[in-house]
């Protein structure tokens, strides 16, 4: 079983032609901290954006306890 609350499968994300993020995945398990450091302009911001759903992913996933929520419709969020 997995325990991961938080995960992002090959999530990528471009802006006006220019890739920001490339294919990140990763999960967070429940009880783990993780930490997003890099340079200024590296896709930080981007990717809370895009797990926050703020910005829609071009390709990928994203999964919030096992449930997947991009390509759902709001309505379909309301429990989360």
């Amino acid at each position: 079983m997995n325990d991961a609350v938080v995960r992002a499968e090959v999530v990528q994300k471009s802006y006006d032609g220019l890739p920001v993020l490339r294919g990140v995945t990763f999960e967070v398990d429940r009880g783990q901290v993780k930490v997003i450091i890099g340079p200024s302009g590296s896709g930080k911001s981007t990717l809370l954006r895009c797990l926050a759903l703020l910005e829609p992913v071009d390709a990928g996933a994203v999964y919030l306890d096992g449930v997947k929520l991009t390509g759902v419709r709001e309505k379909e969020l309301a429990p989360h």
